[in-house]
């Protein structure tokens, strides 16, 4: 079993920059699959990036692409998102998500671990 934690949500002006952290404990975290999901109010929860167990292979969904970077440090058992040029339509709370294995790594449901969600907001 694992626990995730995240942080770094906020504030931010379109155009700007937040990096979020998800923090895992319990299991061993380098044996995981990490997502990163989002839901904005009265919208469903949508796949944002994903790496990993290694972290030599990573996935973004093609609304991110090319503005947020996903990582992770296994020996700090924590995953990252950097989030570039941010707009507004990138308000929602944010969770950090676990799973085994990477095939078909942006279905949610397919994601075992969830943790409490960070709120990022982006304000025009």
């Amino acid at each position: 079993q694992v626990q995730l934690v995240e942080s770094g949500g906020g504030l931010v002006q379109a155009g700007g920059s937040l990096r979020l952290s998800c923090a895992a404990s319990g299991s061993t975290f380098s044996s995981y699959t990490l997502g990163w999901f989002r839901q904005a109010p009265g919208k469903e929860r949508e796949f944002v990036a994903a790496i990993s167990e290694s972290g030599a292979n990573t996935g973004y969904s093609d609304l991110v692409k090319g503005r947020f970077t996903i990582s992770r440090d296994n020996a700090k058992n924590t995953v990252w998102l950097q989030m570039n040029s941010l707009k507004p339509e990138d308000t929602a709370t944010f969770y950090c998500a676990a799973r085994n294995g990477y095939l078909y790594y942006a279905r949610g449901a397919s994601y075992k671990y969830w943790g409490q969600g960070t709120q990022v907001t982006v304000s025009s």
